[in-house]
């Protein structure tokens, strides 16, 4: 009997090396495009930096994924339990809060085995970062730009991009230190 190939990833958790992860809605479904839901993200991943004390080098959301540049801090806070850290109280909120006030909602986010789910399953793209690094951030800056969701990147509201033109206002604070900005 055949099995289905599986794809694997292996992390390569390296103590003080960026990473650029990438990680998506449940079926790429649009749902950032509710700006509340935005500001949860953000929101989420502030907490997490403070609570895990992670680098975060650059963050975008989009309307059906998101993109983050961290140096994690190792042995304590692998990428996956910075990734848990800012998914699972999003997830949480978001279903609690269509499951109360739009049921049509979760049955577009219910998988074949019953389980309604935010976030699409498995690690996302994870890529350690060495030389790139300014090219990723700007990919990071510029991906609203390019999707046509604003004219500048300091204009999308849920970006680092706004933190590197020094428009701190309710901005997740960045540790731009680390690449001498």
């Amino acid at each position: 009997m055949d099995r289905p190939i599986r794809k694997t990833r292996k992390r390569y958790e390296i103590e003080n090396q960026a990473r650029f992860l990438t990680f998506s809605t449940y079926r790429r479904l649009p749902l950032f495009n509710d700006t509340s839901l935005k500001d949860n993200f953000a929101r989420c991943l502030a907490r997490a930096r403070e609570r895990l004390g992670f680098a975060l080098l650059g963050w975008v959301v989009m309307p059906e994924h998101a993109h983050l540049l961290i140096v994690p801090r190792l042995p304590e806070a692998p990428v996956p339990r910075i990734l848990n850290a800012i998914k699972a109280p999003l997830s949480r909120s978001a279903l609690a809060r269509w499951r109360a006030g739009e049921p049509s909602m979760i049955g577009r986010l219910t998988d074949a085995t019953g389980v309604a789910r935010f976030w699409q399953a498995g690690g996302g793209y994870d890529r350690n970062i060495t030389s790139e690094l300014f090219e990723k951030l700007r990919y990071i800056h510029w991906n609203p730009v390019k999707r046509g969701l604003c004219a500048q990147p300091e204009d999308w509201e849920w970006s680092s991009a706004r933190w590197y033109k020094r428009m701190r206002e309710g901005t997740v604070p960045i540790d731009s230190h680390l690449i001498g900005h």
